[in-house]
C-alpha cells in the first residue's frame, strides 16, 4: 500500500496559521500532535509566524512555550467568543482546529461552537474521533463543527467514507492527511536495549496514556503462553495514566493490571514505565522493542497515534482489528488478532518472534510506507489544504456571514454561581436572603433545594466543572432526609434542622422527582446517580397528584429516567398518564379565547408547556404537542407585548376576563417561559421560539415594562420581582435558581440562533 503525495502548492507569500488544540506540557495525545504539527508547518519555508491557542483543563492553565499566545478555558464560553476576537485582529490567515469531544467544554464538545462561530477567518478542522455511530449531544456538535470549518481532514479513508456517507459532508470538503510521525532511522531493536535493561531479551512495547479502553490486560492474558515457550520475553507498558482517568477513578485501573501480573507470575516478564515520555526518549523506547501491541476495544477507533508512531518507525505491529488498525496494517504491514481472543494473540506474538524473516518483512513494509507519514511530508500536504481553503473561503464570501461583533453585542453574561454558593451551606439552600445576604431564619424548603440540584447538574454536564459536585451531594443529601416512608416528602426545615411540616405540597413531591430524575440522567457522580435511583423508586410507589402544576415537574423527572432508561415501560405508562390528565385539564377548561388548564393563569405557567412538549418527544403522541402550541402561542399573545414580556402578576393573577395583575412579576415566569420557548423551538424548529426565548431571557436584563434589570451583575444574584414602584432588592434562592436555569439552557442555543440569523 503506498501514499501517493500531491504537488506542493506554493503560496505567494508566507502563510499565518493559528492551531487551536491542547499543547504540551499538558499531558494529553492532542498536545503532543498539536505540538508536532505546528513545529513542522513552523519549519517548512513556506510558512509565516504562526501561533497556538491552548484550552486549558484547569483553571491555573499550564506553563506554555511561547508558541502559545492564547489560552482558553474548556468551561468558559466568554473565552472562546474572546478569542475569536484575537483571531480576527491578528493578522492570522489561517485557523488550523484540532478537535476532539473531550477537550472543549459544553455538552458534546460544543463551547468550540463559540469560538468557530464568531472567526472571519477559514477554518481547517482536523477530525481526531470519527465514529459512525454517536449519541445526539455528540452528533449536533460534530455537525456544526463541520458546517462552520471551510474544510476538515480525517487521517484514513474509512474516516472520509463515515463523514462523507454516515454525516452527510461534501467528499470535496474532505482531505485525508495522514498521522505525522518523526523521522528516525531503521535500526536494529538490540540498539536501544541496554537503555531499559532489556538487554538479551525479545521485547514487547505498548505505550501512551493508560485508560480502560487501551486493553492491555488482553496482552497480560496472553503472555503466559508466550514466556511458556520463550522465557525471555518482556513486555513494556510505557505511559502515566491518563489524568482524566487519574481525575476521577484515581490510579483503579494501573493496579488493576498490577493485580493481574501477580496473579498469573509475569513480575519478571511485565515492566511498567509509569511516566509521560519526551519524543526523543519515545522513540528510543519504540526503537528497543521488536514487536509493538495496540490491544483497543473500541471497534470504531478512527486513528491512533501510537500505532502510526510504532509503524512509521519500522516495527512489528500487532492490534485488533479497530478502524485504524485495519486501515494502516493490511497488505502485509502487520498482524490483526479478534477484539478478546488472547488464544490468537499468544500464537500471533510466537509465531513473529520464531519467525525472523516474516517479521522482518512487516517491519520493512511498515517502514517504506511510513515515509510518507513523516511530519515534514505530512506538513506540505497541511499547507496544500490550506491554500485551498483559503481561495474558497474568498471566493465564497463567507468573510462575511457574520458581521455582528457577537462579543460585543452579546446580551448573555457568564454563567455565576456565587449567589447561589452564597446561599448554600452545610444543610441545603436556604430559602430567602435580605438583599444579598442569606436570611437564616427563612430556613430551607425541598423546593428550593430540588431546584438547586437540577442546576449544578446541569452546570456539571455543560461546563464538566467538578467544583461544583460537593454542592449536588449536599443537595440531593437534603432530599433524601427529607423523604417519608410513603415515598412524599417534607418540604419546611427551620434553621435548627427540624422538619416544620407534616408532608409537602404535591408540587414539592414533582420538583424533587423532576431533581432525581435529573440526577439520574446526568453522568456525574456515580454515588448521586444510585441515591437518585433509590429515591426515585421509592418516591413513585404511590403517585397522586391533582394540580397540573405538580403533574408537569413529575413529567420533566419521568422524562430524564426515560431518557436514560428508554426501555422502561412501567415508568412510560405513568409519564402517558400523567400528560393525558394535563390534556384532560385543558379539555375542562377552554373555550374559545381561553387556551388554559385550570381558570386562572398563575405561576410557573412554562413548566406545563414544556412537560406537554417532552411528554411528545418520549411517546410521539400528537395531541400532546397540539395542545401545548395552542396553549403557548396563545399564552404569547396575552403575555408578550410591546416587545416585551409583561409577566403575569402575583396579586389577582390572570383570568379569562382578560382581568389582570401587572405587578409583582417573578422570576420563575421569565425562566420557566425560556425552557419553555426553547423546548418548542426543539420539537418544531420554528425559529420565532428562539426570538420569543431570547426576549424571555432579557426581560431579566432590562426587556421589561421598568427598563430596570432584575439580574444583578456584580453579586450573580438576581432580585425577587419586579414591583410597581421598582426592583424587589430581596434575592431569594429560587430567583437565581431559575434565573441559571434559562441562563443554562439558552446558552445550548446560542450558536444555533446565531447560525440561523
Amino acid at each position: 500500500m503506498k501514499l501517493h503525495l500531491p504537488k506542493i502548492i506554493v503560496p505567494k507569500r508566507a502563510r499565518k496559521v493559528v492551531f487551536v488544540g491542547t499543547y504540551l506540557p499538558r499531558k494529553c495525545g492532542i498536545g503532543t500532535f498539536t505540538y508536532d504539527l505546528f513545529h513542522s508547518i513552523s519549519e517548512e519555508a513556506v510558512s509565516g509566524n504562526c501561533g497556538v491557542i491552548a484550552i486549558n483543563d484547569t483553571q491555573e492553565g499550564y506553563a506554555y512555550p511561547q508558541d502559545v499566545v492564547f489560552e482558553i478555558n474548556q468551561n468558559d464560553i466568554q473565552s472562546y467568543r474572546v478569542a475569536a476576537g484575537y483571531i480576527n485582529l491578528s493578522g492570522m490567515d489561517i485557523v488550523s482546529v484540532q478537535h476532539e469531544f473531550g477537550i472543549f467544554g459544553g455538552e458534546g464538545g460544543k463551547n468550540i461552537d463559540y469560538l468557530l462561530g464568531n472567526l472571519k477567518k477559514p477554518v481547517v478542522t482536523t477530525l481526531h474521533t470519527v465514529n459512525s455511530f454517536l449519541e445526539s449531544h455528540y452528533n449536533a456538535s460534530f455537525l456544526k463543527v463541520a458546517n462552520l470549518s471551510t474544510a476538515l481532514v480525517v487521517m484514513s479513508n474509512q474516516a472520509k467514507e463515515i463523514v462523507t456517507q454516515t454525516y452527510g459532508v461534501p467528499e470535496n470538503k474532505i482531505h485525508v492527511i495522514p498521522h505525522g510521525i518523526p523521522d528516525v532511522p531503521f535500526v536494529d531493536p538490540s540498539f536501544y536495549k541496554d537503555k531499559f535493561d532489556v538487554e538479551g531479551r525479545f521485547v514487547i512495547l505498548t505505550f501512551g496514556l493508560l485508560s480502560p479502553n487501551k486493553g492491555i490486560e488482553m496482552v497480560l492474558n496472553a503472555l503466559p503462553e508466550v514466556v511458556k515457550k520463550h522465557p525471555k520475553a518482556a513486555y513494556l507498558i510505557l505511559g502515566a495514566t491518563h489524568p482524566n482517568v487519574k481525575r476521577l477513578q484515581g490510579e483503579e485501573y494501573r493496579v488493576s493490571l498490577l493485580r493481574l501480573v501477580k496473579k498469573l507470575k509475569l513480575e519478571q516478564h511485565v515492566f511498567f514505565h509509569n511516566r509521560f515520555v519526551e519524543l526523543h526518549e519515545l522513540c528510543e523506547f519504540i526503537g528497543a522493542c521488536d514487536i509493538y501491541i495496540t490491544p483497543y476495544l473500541q471497534k470504531e477507533q478512527i486513528v491512533s497515534g501510537t500505532l502510526a508512531y510504532a509503524f512509521g518507525m519500522g516495527k512489528a505491529v500487532i492490534s485488533t482489528p479497530y478502524r485504524y488498525a485495519q486501515e494502516m496494517l493490511k497488505d502485509g504491514c502487520g498482524k490483526l488478532v479478534e477484539f478478546g481472543d488472547t488464544a490468537s494473540l499468544s500464537n500471533v506474538i510466537i509465531e513473529l518472534m520464531e519467525n525472523d524473516v516474516e517479521r522482518n518483512k512487516i517491519r520493512k513494509n511498515a517502514y517504506e510506507l511510513g515515509r510518507n507519514m513523516i511530519w515534514r511530508e505530512v506538513a506540505r500536504q497541511y499547507h496544500n489544504v490550506f491554500e485551498k481553503a483559503l481561495s474558497e473561503y474568498t471566493i465564497s464570501g463567507r468573510g462575511r456571514s457574520l458581521q455582528k461583533q457577537f462579543v460585543e453585542q452579546n446580551p448573555i453574561p457568564e454563567i455565576k454561581l456565587d449567589h447561589l454558593i452564597r446561599l448554600t451551606d452545610d444543610t441545603g439552600i436556604i430559602q430567602h436572603a435580605t438583599f444579598g445576604i442569606p436570611n437564616r431564619s427563612s430556613g430551607y424548603s425541598a423546593d428550593d433545594v430540588a431546584r438547586a440540584l437540577v442546576v449544578v447538574l446541569h452546570y456539571y454536564n455543560q461546563f464538566q466543572d467538578e467544583k461544583v459536585l460537593p454542592l449536588a451531594e449536599r443537595y440531593i443529601s437534603f432530599l433524601h432526609h427529607a423523604q417519608l416512608e410513603d415515598g412524599r416528602f417534607h418540604n419546611f426545615m427551620n434553621y435548627k434542622r427540624e422538619f416544620i411540616d407534616e408532608v409537602g405540597s404535591e408540587d414539592t413531591w414533582g420538583r424533587v422527582l423532576w431533581a432525581i430524575g435529573c440526577a439520574i440522567y446526568i453522568r456525574s457522580n456515580h454515588q448521586i446517580q444510585l441515591l437518585a435511583r433509590e429515591l426515585f423508586a421509592k418516591a413513585i410507589t404511590n403517585l397522586e397528584f391533582t394540580h397540573p402544576q405538580a403533574l408537569s415537574y413529575a413529567i420533566l423527572g419521568f422524562y430524564y429516567f426515560l431518557s436514560k432508561y428508554e426501555g422502561a415501560t412501567q415508568e412510560k405508562r405513568i409519564l402517558q398518564d400523567m400528560a393525558d390528565k394535563l390534556v384532560e385539564f385543558y379539555e375542562i377548561h377552554k373555550r374559545e379565547d381561553w387556551h388554559w388548564f385550570s381558570d386562572t393563569i398563575t405561576y410557573g405557567y412554562g413548566k406545563i408547556i414544556e412537560a406537554l412538549l417532552l411528554s411528545y418527544k418520549t411517546t410521539d403522541c400528537e395531541k400532546y404537542r397540539e395542545t401545548a402550541f395552542t396553549c403557548l402561542d396563545s399564552l404569547t399573545e396575552k403575555l408578550y407585548k410591546n416587545e416585551y414580556f409583561d409577566f403575569v402578576g402575583n396579586k389577582d393573577w390572570l383570568k379569562p376576563d382578560g382581568k389582570r395583575e401587572y405587578y409583582d412579576q417573578q422570576p420563575i415566569d421569565a425562566g420557566y417561559l425560556v425552557e419553555a420557548y426553547l423546548t418548542a423551538y426543539d420539537v418544531s424548529l420554528d425559529t420565532k421560539y428562539l426570538d420569543l426565548a431570547q426576549a424571555a431571557f432579557e426581560w431579566f436584563l432590562g426587556r421589561n415594562r421598568s427598563g430596570e434589570s432584575i439580574y444583578d451583575f456584580v453579586t450573580g444574584g438576581c432580585n425577587d420581582g419586579l414591583g410597581q414602584h421598582g426592583v424587589n432588592l430581596n434575592q431569594g434562592a429560587e430567583s437565581i435558581i431559575c434565573f441559571l436555569l434559562a441562563s443554562l439552557d439558552i446558552i445550548k442555543y446560542e450558536t444555533v440562533k446565531t447560525l440561523v440569523e
